[in-house]
This record gives structure tokens, C-alpha cells and sequence, in this order.
């Protein structure tokens, strides 16, 4: 049964359709409208990811692509209830329609793990701090372009619908605390639960995923006590952000599309 999948894609594409009139021609969209088109694609995903994996956790590398475009979704649609940035739904609502498309009609079958609790706990925390940091490195481009654009004295439409910079660099911050917050606790609770890392093939991504926290943490420090900000943030923004893409995905990757094994 594919009506889930085509029922997400299809209102993923129209939330974003919506979000992009203000990027697009400076129009607002119909904000309840927006918000309830992405939220029932958000359903529909998580429907489907539950539907195709029996209800089971699947973190193969396909189907954990998928999770997390729905994780990061959701955490868009939350984010733009608190603060509208209408180019966040625009750049994640297609992706995560993509995603979702490639789990059902690309992605081979696979079997999904059984997991303890601690291990599922663990892991729900670190989809929810990979979500928020991914959407914290979105706003960090977002405030790369508006930043490039005041120098050079021009900007475009779609820079004009966003909120001002000193806005963006706010939420951007806000959010890196929380998901540095949320991968502390991952951290530890790896450290707790997770055991033989070695057999689990789990040394690299732990240690990238240590590197990622020490980046974070030093922004946030620089900026609480140095006042970071600008072109050097969005730079440790975007680069602990690709050291945690590397040690979320990077090893799945490999062993699974390249090796053709299994985590």
C-alpha cells in the first residue's frame, strides 16, 4: 500500500509550494494552510516509514535517511510555528519528500534491528540532536547569503523574506545549544548502553560524533564568552555539522553501499 507515500510527497511539495511564495515574489502564504499541509505530509511519512518497516527501527542507510528527513521535517514545521523562516520548509519539504521516495521505489529491502530500550532511547535522542543541528547548519547558509548580500548592497527577493540577520544568527544559536544539549546526552548514553564498538563497527562514528560535540561546544563557548558571531560562526557551524553528516552516514556508507555489509 503506497497511498501514504504518494499522499506525503504530493503535501510535501505543497507546503513547500506555499513557503516559497514569500521567497519567490515577497507574497505571504496562507500560514494555516502552510502548517497543516506539513504536518499531515510529516504523518504520512511517519505512517509510512512505520507501515514499511513493520514497525521495527530501520537504520540501514536508506531507510535511516528517511527517518531522519521525516525527524528534520517535523523539527522545520516546530521551528517555523516559533519563528517563520518560510526558506527552511522551501529547502526541507522537497528533500524530505525525495528521501522517502528513494526508501520505497529505490532502496533495496533490508531487515530491521532489534533493539533494547536503552538502545532505542539512545538513538531517539540522536535523531532529534542531528535534526536540530541540521536545521541550525541551514540557517547558518541562510545567514551566510544575508551576510554576502549586505556587503555587496544587493538582495535578492528570496534574501528578503527571511528575518532580519541578527534574527537568523539568534534562532541558528539557539537551536546549536539545544542540539548540543540533545548530543551530550547522546554521548553519554552511548557510553552507558553501547557496547563491543569495535564489533558494531562504531569507533569511527563515535569518534567523529566526539569531534562534532567539541566543535559545537567551542562555538557556543566563544560565543558566550568572546561574542562569536558572523562569518567565522556559520563557518564552525557548517564544519561540525560535516564532521556529524561523516559519523552519522559516512560509515553506513561505506560498509553497506560500497562493502555491501551490514552495521
Amino acid at each position: 500500500m503506497l497511498l501514504l507515500t504518494y499522499a506525503a510527497i504530493v503535501l510535501y511539495l505543497a507546503a513547500a509550494a506555499l513557503q516559497a511564495r514569500p521567497v519567490l515574489d515577497g507574497r505571504d502564504s496562507p500560514r494555516l494552510a502552510t502548517v497543516t499541509l506539513a504536518a499531515l505530509a510529516v504523518l504520512a511519512q511517519a505512517g509510512e516509514i512505520v507501515r514499511a518497516h513493520r514497525g521495527a527501527l530501520d537504520l540501514h542507510f536508506f531507510a535511516a535517511l528517511s527517518l531522519i528527513a521525516c525527524v528534520i521535517a517535523a523539527l522545520t514545521l516546530i521551528v517555523n510555528l516559533w519563528r517563520p523562516v518560510a526558506a527552511l520548509g522551501v529547502i526541507v519539504y522537497p528533500l524530505a519528500a525525495a528521501l522517502l521516495a528513494v526508501d520505497v521505489f529505490l532502496a533495496p529491502p533490508t531487515v530491521p534491528q532489534t533493539l533494547d530500550w536503552p538502545i532505542k532511547l539512545h538513538v531517539t535522542l540522536a535523531l532529534l540532536s542531528y535534526g536540530l543541528l541540521s536545521i541550525a547548519a541551514l540557517l547558518a547558509l541562510l545567514l551566510a547569503f544575508q551576510e554576502r548580500a549586505l556587503r555587496r548592497h544587493r538582495t535578492p527577493s528570496f534574501l528578503s523574506a527571511l528575518p532580519p540577520l541578527t534574527l537568523t544568527e539568534s534562532l541558528m544559536f539557539r537551536l546549536i545549544t539545544a542540539g548540543f544539549a540533545l548530543l551530550t546526552l547522546t554521548l553519554l548514553t552511548g557510553a552507558l548502553f553501547v557496547h563491543n564498538l569495535f564489533r558494531q563497527h562504531l569507533v569511527h562514528k563515535t569518534v567523529l560524533s566526539i569531534l562534532a560535540w567539541l566543535v559545537f561546544g567551542a562555538l557556543l563557548l566563544g560565543r558566550r564568552r568572546w561574542g562569536w558571531r558572523g562569518r567565522g560562526a556559520v563557518g564552525m557551524t557548517l564544519a561540525g555539522m560535516a564532521v556529524l553528516v561523516l559519523a552519522f552516514f559516512g560509515s553506513k556508507f561505506v560498509l553497506e553501499l560500497i562493502l555491501h555489509r551490514t552495521l
